[in-house]
């Protein structure tokens, strides 16, 4: 693993210049405007569980091209008013899976949404939303339509990323002015993205991002998802400043510059997955182009020993200590 020699001082000042596109705020500008012309709620109906403390909701909101993406809307039963919500992201190969395999944050208090990864279901977890959007590039979804960023597929992951922000705010039940984005890998990645683009966000929770500084992590991992990129580079050969100039267009440490909500990160320094740099990458550069005085709270929990699972149980308790006294104050 390249990065296991790097110290953790050096880490904590490491901030590389991310090749950042003249035209990147008009692009995601244009990209999320004709996503919010359209109504953001589809339909919302209850979904039956065993679950006697908490009520469940199976939610359609239109996502990238009007597309139906699907979520799972839970929150404590019985409890009246409004509450905080926590939109959570899903890593790479799942879908929502059932509405019964994520409880943390509804048990905690939350109004918890979860939202669904088009066209990534049956990896590791099921889910209910196609990606049916074609275009030139490799077989598997972080190679979807990586020859153009108008094409590729974390433009329209994004885009539903940031419209389930909008669909838990138009929800019964919800607070809208403290909405906290969480997120585990490519989760992370996306709720560091949506950090970037949403600027009236109560929090963000960020654990091992993924597309982070990933032009020097394409180069740092063999592991998917960037190994999948590599391969398809390694049979592309002339296909690099194609995919070079999409990838500039999602890289985290970009979005990570334009967020503005409190922000909790958490980083496995064994990670072979998403190289502990490229996330410090990100962390280190959190707010820096906001133009704001004061540059947004954070901190950031590092794991030595651990990988890519990074702090597991100690760090979800870590997060919702953290989350309740950010909303608090």
């Amino acid at each position: 693993m390249p990065d296991a020699a790097v110290r953790l001082d050096e880490l904590e000042r490491y901030c590389p210049t991310v090749a950042e596109p003249e035209d990147f705020d008009r692009f995601w500008g244009d990209t999320l405007a004709a996503a919010a012309a359209r109504p953001v709620l589809v339909d919302v109906r209850p979904e039956p569980t065993d679950l006697r403390v908490l009520d469940t909701w199976d939610v359609t909101f239109a996502g990238f091209g009007g597309d139906e993406v699907r979520a799972w809307f839970t929150r404590p039963a019985g409890v009246p008013g409004p509450l905080p919500a926590v939109v959570e992201y899903a890593g790479y190969g799942r879908g929502r899976g059932m509405p019964h395999e994520r409880l943390v944050w509804p048990a905690a208090g939350y109004a918890h949404l979860l939202m669904d990864n088009r066209g990534q279901s049956g990896l590791y977890a099921v889910g209910d939303t196609a990606d049916r959007h074609g275009a030139p590039g490799g077989p598997w979804p972080a190679t979807w339509g990586i020859l153009d960023p108008h094409d590729y597929h974390y433009r329209r992951l994004i885009t539903d990323a940031v419209r389930a922000v909008e669909a838990v705010r138009a929800l019964p039940g919800v607070d809208a002015g403290q909405v906290a984005l969480l997120g585990n890998s490519q989760g992370g990645g996306v709720a560091l993205a949506v950090a970037g683009l949403v600027d009236d966000l109560a929090a963000a929770l960020i654990t091992a991002p993924f597309l982070c500084d990933v032009q020097h992590a394409i180069e740092l991992s063999d592991a998917s998802p960037y190994g999948e990129i590599a391969r398809y580079l390694a049979v592309n050969r002339e296909a690099e400043a194609a995919v070079r100039r999409t990838l500039s267009y999602v890289d985290g440490v970009t979005f990570a510059r334009r967020a503005t909500a409190p922000a909790h990160f958490g980083i496995g320094l064994r990670d072979t997955v998403c190289p502990p740099s490229t996330g410090f990458a990100a962390y280190n550069q959190y707010g820096a182009a906001t133009g704001r005085p004061d540059a947004p709270r954070r901190e950031m929990h590092v794991y030595p020993f651990n990988g890519h699972e990074s702090g597991e149980a100690l760090h979800v308790r870590r997060q919702l200590r953290w989350l309740a006294e950010t909303l608090a104050s």
